[in-house]
């Protein structure tokens, strides 16, 4: 079956850019490959639905302009489509003053990026929440929460209305570029395109590697561990309580999200999975595992961060850990205030030197456009990313 487009991917990300090309050419053969028999089945289906003003992120890169550009076009869409999205708003805070000059530096990076927030010192914050410890924030009014699951439904729903194809259980498995068109073998059966784009989130890498592309960073997966507040216990958090983030790491750290559809959520941690979908603390891919084990910069990365990552991984195995990270932002949480939620798992790339790639990586190779790394704030990106995608080809 011969196609102008091949999306390789039903996540958000993926979704988005097959919407964007219908936009934009309304007679574009397009189909959507997914490996799951459900759209949205991982990292879009289990994150904690924020709508991120972008304040975290240096100022020029992709993150940074993706993000505001594609916040504002993700609310346009849920208003559009009557999806349910809330701009809260959340605080980030320092607990103790050797947090201070990191929060600094993130307001600063606010102010540059153009989004609307203000340093509130205790007697402010405790006005916005009233049971959370902290010596001063960054009060961000515009962060939102919404459920991207729900939008990546929206959007299979318009692809398919605009005449495009969305082929489930199509699991890719041999990509053969050629001088006029790409052909890709699927367990649904067989394509060809006039250009293909791989947005497949824990598996990009390996599918990159099938169409000939050799990238240079490598997905590991990192399981976020998630716990959610007790209905009588929903009361100590009113919207969005996050920490001062540690700048040596891309993670967010242990924080409170109050949920579209209601509840709260604690978390999420972040340690190594021994699997690409190793959603269970005991769930091993021995391919996945050596894969990750074996490369250069998972090892330098690990040698360099033991420390950090030995504090993950007791956080990981010790409630009580896991409990006193949030009571450092929310004292008066008990144990019994808290119960386990379904994790989720970050497709992070890790570059050859040991860092782990802070940006959205975005590469054109001949036939294929390859998404190789897309963590938060990607799902709040999402649309504006499939324009970035659709320019570049």
């Amino acid at each position: 079956m011969r196609y102008d487009a091949i999306v390789l991917g039903g996540g958000i990300v993926g979704l988005a850019t097959a919407y964007e090309m219908l936009l934009r050419d309304p007679h574009c053969r397009l189909i959507v490959c997914e490996k799951e028999s459900a759209l949205a089945t991982h990292q879009t289906g289990r994150n904690s639905g924020v709508l991120h003003s972008g304040i975290y992120y240096k100022p020029g890169s992709l993150k940074a302009t993706n993000c505001r550009a594609g916040k504002l076009l993700m609310e346009q869409f849920c208003r559009d489509h009557a999806i349910p999205y809330d701009i809260c708003g959340k605080v980030i805070v320092a607990v103790e003053p050797a947090e201070l000059p990191r929060l600094e530096k993130i307001y600063d990076r606010g102010l540059a990026n153009g989004i609307r927030c203000e340093r509130i010192g205790r007697e402010r914050l405790l006005e916005i929440e009233p049971y959370c410890a902290g010596i001063e924030a960054i009060h961000v009014p515009e962060t939102g929460i919404v459920d991207y699951r729900q939008v990546s439904e929206k959007l299979g729903t318009l692809i398919r209305d605009r005449g495009g194809e969305i082929w489930l259980n199509a699991k890719v498995t041999l990509i053969t570029e050629r001088e006029r068109e790409i052909a890709i073998e699927t367990t649904a059966g067989s394509l060809v395109g006039e250009m293909a784009v791989n947005c497949c989130g824990l598996y990009s890498d390996r599918v990159a590697r099938l169409s000939g592309a050799r990238p240079e960073a490598k997905i590991v997966p990192f399981r976020g561990e998630y716990f959610e507040l007790r209905p009588e216990a929903e009361r100590f958090c009113q919207n969005l309580i996050y920490p001062t983030p540690d700048p040596n790491f891309p993670f967010l750290g242990v924080h409170f999200t109050r949920m579209i559809h209601g509840g709260v959520e604690c978390g999420p941690n972040a340690v190594m999975a021994m699997a690409r979908e190793g959603y269970g603390k005991l769930d091993v891919n021995l391919a996945d595992l050596w894969d990750a084990v074996s490369y250069g910069g998972f090892r330098k990365l690990a040698w360099r961060h033991w420390n950090a990552g030995m504090q993950e991984f007791y956080r990981s195995c010790s409630q009580s850990a896991f409990l006193r990270s949030l009571q450092r932002l929310v004292p008066e949480i008990k144990r019994a205030d808290i119960t386990p939620a379904p994790p989720g798992i970050r497709a992070q790339a890790i570059a050859p030197n040991g860092d782990l790639v802070d940006d959205f990586l975005i590469q054109a190779e001949g036939r294929m456009i390859n998404v190789l790394n897309a963590p938060s704030p990607a799902a709040t990106s999402a649309l504006q990313i499939a324009k970035t995608i659709v320019d570049s080809y």
